[in-house]
């Protein structure tokens, strides 16, 4: 993995930690983590992401949905450091519980997601998000997720 020290993690560690790639992966940084605890990571919103073009072109927010994929990105990456093979799998959602969006997140707003793990059973994992821009919680979930193995290639 790419990392500047030991509790950071840039894109290109990101990228051999999850499956996901532009326009969805929703995680620019991880700041810092303790393994198997907790994480936090950093998405920069910008008026460049493509959802912009139609989520509101006269009134811009980054929508809810994509806040919560953005936390549970921000665990996913988390989670994948405990397995070697993580390239073969993928992390599927299960459940999302209790969200709630307190504020508006807009172009030119830096979201910091901090995770925590609730549960883990080895492939089945329970955590609680929040996310917040200066210091001021905008959403909170908690998400249950599923590892499954991917198929192999042929």
């Amino acid at each position: 993995m790419s990392e500047r020290d030991a509790a950071t993690i840039d894109i290109l560690g990101i990228m051999e930690l999850l499956p996901h790639r532009f326009p969805i992966l929703l995680v620019d940084r991880i700041l810092d983590y303790e393994k198997g605890q907790w994480i936090k990571g950093l998405k920069n919103i910008s008026m460049g992401d493509p959802i912009f073009q139609g989520h509101f072109p006269k009134q811009p927010v980054f929508p809810g949905v994509l806040i919560v994929e953005a936390m549970a990105q921000t665990g996913g990456c988390l989670i994948m450091q405990e397995f070697e093979d993580r390239a073969k799998k993928v992390i599927y959602f299960m459940a999302i519980d209790g969200v709630k969006f307190r504020k508006p997140v807009v172009p030119g707003d830096q979201m910091v997601m901090e995770v925590k793990v609730i549960q883990n059973k080895g492939k089945i994992c329970k955590m609680r998000g929040e996310a917040f821009v200066d210091g001021q919680r905008v959403a909170e979930a908690e998400f249950m997720s599923m590892l499954i193995n991917l198929p192999e290639e042929k």
